[in-house]
């Protein structure tokens, strides 16, 4: 059998515990609860990847029917995470390049070299693909949720929508930004009722100053 990953092998735990204590298997809430997963997609996820490597059955899709194989109880008893994890990364995690800074140009010259790297759950950004990190100085966004010194994570992308929070150039600097296309200019409005909005001409906006659309926050907390 392959071997699992830290999160495939909690959610197989979670089975056999509730199988033991209620005689019946969880639900796919039951089991996104648990995990801190918001979508019955990325529950599922979860079982079709301990299906496929034959750690657990089930018929019709459906939850209840749910039930490890024989081969799971001594697995979960007698292995450590340990076993489970060495040589073999984590399906669930997606590593994003934090960026240094932004320069003027083009997209695919603009974005510098990563400074450094994150792993987060892709269920937190679904099926976002082209996805890179940046950190917030300032509070302009600070009615939007986005503090100074938090992470927001972009995905890359050349058109915006009218009300979507996004990154743009505006000379050198990459700000964060609600964006507003208006009939003469473009609004980059910013979530800070002190603060007054950033107007740029039409005829001044580039193709190249929109450099993504803000699809996550990261904010790391103080112990």
């Amino acid at each position: 059998m392959q071997k699992l990953t830290q999160r495939q092998k909690m959610v197989l735990e979670f089975i056999q515990t509730t199988i033991d204590t209620d005689g019946y298997p969880p639900t796919l809430r039951e089991i996104g609860n648990f995990m801190g997963i918001r979508s019955t997609n990325g529950v599922n996820d979860h079982l079709r990847a301990l299906e496929r490597k034959g750690y657990l059955t089930r018929k019709d899709m459906k939850s209840r029917t749910l039930r490890p194989t024989r081969t799971t109880d001594r697995i979960i008893k007698s292995s450590s995470v340990a076993d489970f994890e060495r040589d073999q990364p984590d399906e669930q995690l997606i590593e994003i390049p934090i960026l240094g800074r932004v320069a003027a140009g083009a997209l695919q010259e603009a974005i510098e070299q990563p400074t450094d790297h994150v792993r987060i759950d892709r269920v937190l950004l679904g099926a976002q693909r082209e996805v890179f990190g940046l950190r917030i100085r300032g509070d302009s966004m600070i009615e939007a949720g986005i503090h100074d010194g938090d992470y927001v994570f972009v995905r890359k992308q050349l058109e915006g929508t009218r009300g979507q929070i996004v990154i743009a150039l505006v000379g050198d600097e990459a700000t964060c930004k609600y964006y507003f296309p208006e009939r003469d200019h473009i609004r980059l409005q910013p979530a800070n009722s002190k603060m007054a909005p950033i107007i740029v001409p039409k005829s001044d906006w580039r193709d190249t100053q929109l450099l993504g659309v803000v699809v996550g926050v990261y904010r790391k907390l103080l112990s």
